[in-house]
């Protein structure tokens, strides 16, 4: 007899196998939940904490949540995160530009004022405690079919000895062949200039240079040849004495064009201070301490969107003026480090701009004579763009590492080399270090109280293309020269994104704006806003609660200076280091480093003694830790460092 279920039975049956099927396209999914429920427990087991630190996500309320494209931190223990327009155009178009202040301690955020567009500046830790903030975007760039008016530079020339004369943004010339352009920005001419040589007069014009727009679209606004421009709506002598000349004018891609400001952040008025401007429009500047407290200020694009060709200058912020500096051509945001003795050490590090084949070598600048002398060694030289680097701790010991980097512009090419150099043997070269897990660009790089290197984040293609950010961390010990694993960062940090140490040990993370927001590369990426913590694992494991406390002690000295703190902890104190506040974009921060201090141990109260060479440990203010023998700092104690 042959059997036949019930219609009931068969719904069932139907109902049964849907389950089974569902359930085998559900295992995957009910694999990796569980995984990461299992991932979540071991994470936060006190003993994983112990060895390996722990990350948190800092609750930023939804009107401070900002592009942080440059962070700092300030004398006060306050971050300052600048996003000007935050490579959002329609926000440059709008001039919305944005500051947000960040307090650690208390987890209180406050917007400051910004008054032009402070995105891709440059920045430096001034001896007052003030942080110089130069360069920016006058305009962003324009490529590929976007560009559908010719477009270049041009000489705006004054002959006039009399007096200078200023052109609005728009001001519309006529090339000899009848087609007209505009200005793209406000600019003032000076007067010419008259001297008598032979008894005869001689006139030099007086000239600015302007980037141009053809008014009418495409190919009719080209200009293959150097010609005059006529300025619309001169009469007369003016007409003469004032006029544009130009080599030619294309449809090639507009780079982003710099700016000439300048400001002092005044971190107790919480405030941007204007200073005069500098001599040269830039955009993605390196700012550089110098061991007098000037500033040096190198690279950047123009006004037009060219890098500056090696013309650089000094700050001087006693008399707020700018000086002309020595001659030496970089791409921009190259990592120019003050080295002992005063010389300028270029790792190769840089964030982009400019030829392949231009001044890309690593090697050490002496300003004095403008001398420069290559230091080789390096492998995969062509990849140093988007790397990362630093002067490792103790900075006395003069070893700098570079960490990753990529090939040029958009190129897919990443390394996992690190590479140190020790500048104090006779004839340097850089020496091959430990690998990074993967190729690493982007990466983040902060030097910790306890000597070691934290790194984090990066991603192995162009802005995390592919999504191929790499949520991986680790800390490099130079003892030994090698990496251990840390805790893994759960926000991904690629292209525009920072980290720093703050005053209590842990470590900041803020930024990244990838291309895009897919594997496949199909969707516009999103910049990341929020901000993740890190804690090393010397404050878990109840190490937190034996930290050493410095107490009363002075908050100003000069180099070769003692300086006497009270503590109950004299006799556990193992090291003391004097760490200068970061100021990082672009992973370049040529800011930090960490200076040894010798120590005395009394009854009841510690000594350390400050070097006296201002190259080592430039003016400023820098913060105190002390670590115990277990590697446990003391919160940061401010001192100020003065000449």
């Amino acid at each position: 007899m042959r059997y036949r279920p019930s219609d009931r039975m068969k719904k069932t049956a139907v109902g049964t196998g849907a389950t089974l099927l569902l359930a085998a396209f559900n295992v995957p999914a009910a694999l990796s939940f569980a995984q990461d429920r299992m991932h979540e427990y071991r994470i936060s087991r006190p003993e994983y904490k112990a060895e390996f630190g722990s990350w948190d996500v800092v609750d930023v309320p939804e009107e401070f949540r900002t592009n942080a494209i440059h962070a700092a931190l300030l004398r006060t223990g306050k971050v300052l995160l600048i996003a000007g327009s935050g490579n959002v155009e329609d926000e440059f178009d709008a001039g919305t530009f944005k500051t947000v202040l960040w307090d650690p301690e208390t987890n209180e955020f406050s917007e400051v004022d910004t008054p032009e567009d402070l995105f891709c500046a440059g920045h430096a830790q001034l001896p007052d405690g003030r942080l110089l903030v130069a360069g920016g975007t006058a305009r962003y760039e324009v490529l590929g079919d976007a560009v559908t008016h010719a477009g270049g530079p041009m000489l705006l020339k004054n002959e006039d000895p009399d007096r200078e004369r200023t052109f609005k943004k728009g001001t519309r010339l006529r090339a000899p062949s009848g087609q007209e352009y505009v200005t793209e920005a406000t600019v003032t001419v000076p007067r010419a200039t008259k001297k008598v040589v032979d008894d005869e007069v001689e006139i030099t014009a007086g000239e600015v240079r302007v980037f141009v727009l053809a008014v009418e679209e495409g190919e009719d606004g080209v200009a293959e040849d150097p010609a005059q421009y006529e300025i619309l709506g001169l009469k007369g002598r003016d007409a003469d004495n004032l006029y544009g000349l130009a080599e030619d004018i294309t449809l090639d891609d507009q780079d982003f064009q710099g700016i000439d400001a300048a400001y002092e952040f005044d971190p107790e008025a919480e405030r941007y201070v204007p200073v005069p401007s500098m001599r040269e429009a830039r955009w993605y500047p390196t700012l550089t301490t110098l061991p007098d407290g000037r500033v040096l200020t190198v690279s950047g694009l123009d006004e037009v969107g060219e890098v500056v060709p090696g013309i650089n200058e000094i700050y001087d912020p006693e008399t707020k003026t700018w000086s002309e500096g020595p001659e030496r051509y970089f791409p921009t945001y190259p990592a120019l480090f003050l080295t002992q003795g005063g010389e300028i050490f270029y790792t190769g590090s840089n964030a982009g701009y400019g030829p392949a084949d231009e001044g890309r070598d690593p090697g050490l600048w002496n300003l004095e004579d403008n001398t420069f002398t290559e230091i080789g060694g390096l492998r995969d030289a062509d990849q140093l763009e988007t790397s990362a680097s630093l002067l490792l701790p103790p900075a006395q010991d003069q070893r700098f590492m570079v960490l990753g980097g990529g090939g040029v512009g958009e190129s897919e090419k990443s390394t996992e080399r690190t590479a140190i150099v020790d500048l104090t043997e006779d004839d340097p070269r850089y020496r091959d270090g430990p690998s990074l897990p993967k190729g690493t660009r982007y990466l983040n790089s902060v030097i910790l109280p306890d000597d070691t290197v934290f790194t984090s984040g990066g991603s192995e293609d162009y802005r995390g293309r592919g999504k191929s950010d790499i949520l991986r961390a680790q800390f490099f010990d130079p003892a030994t020269n090698e990496f251990r694993p840390a805790a893994d960062p759960t926000v991904g940090r690629n292209y525009h994104s920072e980290a720093l140490l703050l005053p209590d040990g842990r470590v900041a993370t803020f930024g990244s704006d990838p291309l895009f927001g897919d594997a496949d590369n199909t969707r516009m990426g999103t910049f990341e806003k929020r901000i993740e913590v890190y804690t090393p694992p010397y404050l878990h494991d109840g190490r937190e609660e034996s930290r050493p406390v410095l107490d009363e002690g002075p908050r100003r000295a000069a180099p070769g200076d003692t300086v006497t703190f009270a503590t109950g902890a004299a006799d556990r104190i193992a090291t003391a280091r004097l760490m200068r506040p970061s100021a990082v974009t672009h992973t370049t921060d040529v800011e930090q480093r960490s200076i040894q201090l010798d120590v005395e141990r009394g009854e009841g109260e510690a000594s350390f003694a400050i070097p006296d060479d201002t190259s080592l440990v430039p003016p400023g203010w820098y913060m105190l830790f002390v670590t115990d023998e277990a590697g446990t700092p003391s919160e940061a104690t401010w001192l100020h460092v003065v000449e």
